[in-house]
């Protein structure tokens, strides 16, 4: 007859606590990535245009960012996706500097400098409402094992 095994006890850190998880920077990266949607649709023309095309994406990005980090078994999963929409902001905003006409705006200059703080501020507090639906699936999928 064999005994449970007890849980693993985290490694004790430097101050007697147990260590941080690292956040997981390549799935961070691949998954802000999802931020090439926009111009990729708007040469494509996939999609549409306006609103359906904007919803869509939007849409596509939070399942995407949800079903991988959800589903999967990654660890800190708000801290993960609000860092995820943060640098999906930042592969955004880069595109537009880049490649304006591919962006949808009509250029860098279009708009007023300042809105690039609200607008990554944005971008990572919808990362963090997807973390925390992911972490919301991972928990009801902790519980059905």
């Amino acid at each position: 007859m064999t005994s449970p095994q007890p849980p693993a006890r985290p490694t004790p850190g430097p101050a007697g606590g147990p260590v941080p998880v690292p956040v997981p920077w390549s799935l961070v990266a691949g998954l802000s990535a999802l931020a090439l949607l926009w111009p990729l649709t708007g040469l494509t023309g996939a999609l549409g245009t306006g609103a359906p095309r904007a919803l869509a994406i939007i849409g596509i990005t939070a399942a995407v960012w949800i079903g991988v980090v959800g589903l999967g078994r990654v660890p800190r999963p708000v801290l993960t996706l609000t860092l995820t929409g943060l640098a999906y902001g930042l592969v955004a905003h880069a595109i537009g500097l880049l490649v304006p006409v591919l962006s949808g705006f009509g250029g860098p200059g279009d708009g007023p400098a300042w809105t690039l703080i609200p607008a990554l501020a944005f971008d990572a507090m919808w990362g963090a409402l997807a973390g925390v639906v992911a972490a919301g699936v991972q928990r009801l999928r902790g519980a059905g094992r």
